[in-house]
């Protein structure tokens, strides 16, 4: 009992240390690649070309005083980053890193995702209610509806990929890729996907709830060292969370490119990590160039595109399964 408890320890800590490491080099990654765009260096002092800045700045949050709102809800306002921080480390337990590597293979690992992506809602709410405080409060009721909003249209996107892979198993759905991978066949889906992708994890050009013309910081805005860090940390893992989601459902997950001699000896989580660092990019890329969405544009695009497209494309897929009786036994 006491073995099987230590080897679950030991297992998650395998997933999520890097994990963690992986956060604080995409910030500096971010920092660059944003430099590189805007014709400047980015971060270059601390450590060899800046690389040991992300510690600097964790270490900096770490030893700051946390400073409490005098009229906020105190207990609500300290479980709030870590309900953001632990929702968005859990979600990894059902994601397979390799044929081999995964925590928990459940048969209904799509439907877990989708619920602990959903439940993040709950920490900004509670963030910006326990604030007591206008611009939080407006920052976490906008980021409330952008979230509801954006995971109806991913819903019927996920239908539609498990349909096409008869399973709600994340594996299985690897594994159904063999041949041809979800992006061809389904390639508006991808699109869609990518970017409610942007919307649900709250990133430019769809980052209306902490939008700093408006609303100072959104719903983080009384938050300092330590809480704040956990919101960041959950913001960005969040962001790893989606890219390896959409390389599972649409990019063949562990699956190489091309299945010839000397690449397929490459470890299956080395082509996981490569298609999860296409995914960071994108959302790098995304910040750098883009303006951001007026609130309105935002809901447009949501309930009258995105909304009405995947729901047509799932009817549309269905119907082409069926007529050529393909449909996934």
């Amino acid at each position: 009992m006491i073995i099987l408890i230590i080897c679950t320890v030991l297992k998650i800590l395998a997933v999520v240390v890097p994990l963690l490491i992986s956060v604080a080099y995409f910030t500096i990654a971010e920092r660059k690649i944003m430099g590189i765009i805007q014709r400047r260096k980015g971060p270059n002092v601390i450590g060899f070309l800046g690389l040991l800045q992300p510690l600097a700045d964790g270490l900096k949050l770490f030893v700051k005083e946390t400073i409490f709102p005098s009229n906020s809800n105190i207990s609500i306002f300290l479980i709030a980053p870590m309900l953001t921080f632990i929702l968005s480390l859990i979600g990894w337990a059902v994601l397979p890193l390799s044929e081999k590597i995964v925590l928990s293979d459940l048969n209904i690992g799509v439907l877990y995702l989708l619920a602990t992506s959903s439940l993040s809602v709950y920490g900004i709410i509670m963030a910006g209610w326990s604030s007591n405080s206008k611009y939080p409060f407006l920052g976490a009721l906008r980021s409330a509806a952008q979230m509801i909003s954006y995971e109806v249209s991913i819903g019927f996107i996920i239908i539609n990929v498990c349909v096409c892979a008869g399973s709600f198993n994340l594996s299985s759905i690897v594994i159904a890729q063999k041949n041809v991978w979800f992006i061809i066949p389904l390639l508006p889906m991808f699109i869609i996907f990518c970017v409610s992708m942007l919307a649900e994890t709250n990133r430019h050009p769809f980052d209306l709830p902490e939008a700093e013309a408006e609303l100072v910081s959104g719903y983080n805005v009384e938050y300092s060292a330590m809480t704040f860090a956990l919101f960041f940390l959950g913001e960005y893992a969040n962001m790893l969370l989606m890219s390896a989601f959409v390389s599972t459902l649409f990019l063949g997950g562990w699956l190489p490119i091309i299945n010839v001699f000397p690449i397929i000896f490459l470890p299956g989580s080395v082509w996981f990590s490569l298609k999860i660092a296409l995914g960071v990019i994108f959302f790098i890329v995304t910040r750098a160039t883009l303006p951001r969405y007026r609130y309105d544009q935002l809901m447009y695009i949501g309930w009258k595109s995105f909304l009405p497209l995947s729901l047509g494309y799932l009817l549309f897929s269905v119907g082409i399964l069926i007529s050529f009786n393909w449909l996934p036994t």
